[in-house]
C-alpha cells in the first residue's frame, strides 16, 4: 500500500517537473497558428464594428478601423451630442466631431478628446483585437515557464507577461484551451500585491480578414469578481 502511494506521490512530482519544463514560447506559436493560420495581422485591414453592454449605461456603438499594412486607423463612436472620429496615419493623428474639426471645448472636457487619445485608442483596439500575435511584439517580456491552471471553471495553460518600462507597467496573464491552444481570457494587474486590475472572459469566435477573434469579451473586476461591461463583435 505504501509503496503505491510513494508511486502516485513520484508520479505526481515528475509531472510538475515536467510541466514546470513547458515552453511558452510554444504555447504561444501554436496559439497564433490557431488565430491567425495565414499570417494576415502584419497586413490586417479590417472593420470591427463593437458593441459595448454595460448594465448602468446604454448601449455603446463603436466602429473601428485597423489597416496595419499602412499603418492606419479609425475610430467612430455614438455619442449622445454627436459622432466623435479618431484618427491616425503614421505619425500623424487628430479627430472631428460629426466630421468638423473644430470641437466646442465642453465636449473636449467631457470627452477627453485630444490627439494623444486617438494615438492611445490605436493602441488599445490593436493590442486587445490583435491578440495573441501582440505578444510577438517589441518590448514584450514573456515568462518562458507556463502553468496549469483552472481559471473560472475552465482548464488553461497560464502565461505571465510583463513589458519594458517605454511600453507598459502593467502585469498581464494569458489563458489558453489546453486542445486547441486558442486563447479565451486574459488578466492584468497594476498592483498584483492588491489585486487591482480586471479579468476578461471570451465567449464565441468571429472571422475577420483570416483572423479568429473573441465575439464577445466580458469585463470583470479581479478584486470583487463585479461585472463591468461586455464587448460584442456584430
Amino acid at each position: 500500500m505504501l509503496n503505491k502511494i510513494f508511486l502516485v506521490i513520484y508520479l505526481a512530482s515528475m509531472a510538475n517537473v515536467l510541466f514546470s519544463q513547458h515552453d511558452a514560447f510554444d504555447v504561444l506559436k501554436k496559439s497564433i497558428a490557431y488565430h491567425d493560420p495565414n499570417g494576415n495581422w502584419e497586413n490586417f485591414h479590417g472593420i470591427l464594428n463593437i458593441k459595448v453592454q454595460r448594465t448602468d449605461k446604454e448601449d455603446a456603438i463603436r466602429s473601428v478601423v485597423i489597416n496595419n499594412a499602412k499603418q492606419k486607423f479609425k475610430f467612430r463612436g455614438h455619442y449622445e451630442e454627436g459622432i466623435l472620429y479618431y484618427y491616425v496615419n503614421k505619425n500623424k493623428s487628430g479627430f472631428l466631431w460629426d466630421g468638423n474639426s473644430e470641437v466646442d471645448k465642453s465636449l473636449i472636457q467631457k470627452y477627453k478628446i485630444s490627439k494623444e487619445r486617438a494615438v492611445m485608442y490605436k493602441n488599445y483596439f490593436t493590442y486587445l483585437y490583435g491578440m495573441p500575435m501582440k505578444l510577438g511584439d517589441e518590448g514584450t517580456i514573456i515568462d518562458p515557464k507556463v502553468e496549469e491552471v483552472d481559471f473560472y471553471g475552465k482548464q488553461y495553460f497560464k502565461m505571465k507577461v510583463n513589458y519594458k518600462p517605454e511600453v507598459g507597467k502593467d502585469i498581464w496573464y494569458f489563458y489558453f484551451n489546453k486542445s486547441t491552444f486558442a486563447l479565451e481570457a486574459y488578466q492584468f494587474f497594476n498592483d498584483e500585491s492588491k489585486n487591482d486590475g480586471e479579468y476578461i472572459l471570451f465567449n464565441g469566435l468571429k472571422e475577420i480578414d483570416g483572423i479568429k477573434m473573441p465575439k464577445e469579451r466580458k469585463w470583470y473586476y479581479n478584486k470583487d469578481k463585479k461585472y463591468l461591461a461586455t464587448d460584442l463583435l456584430y
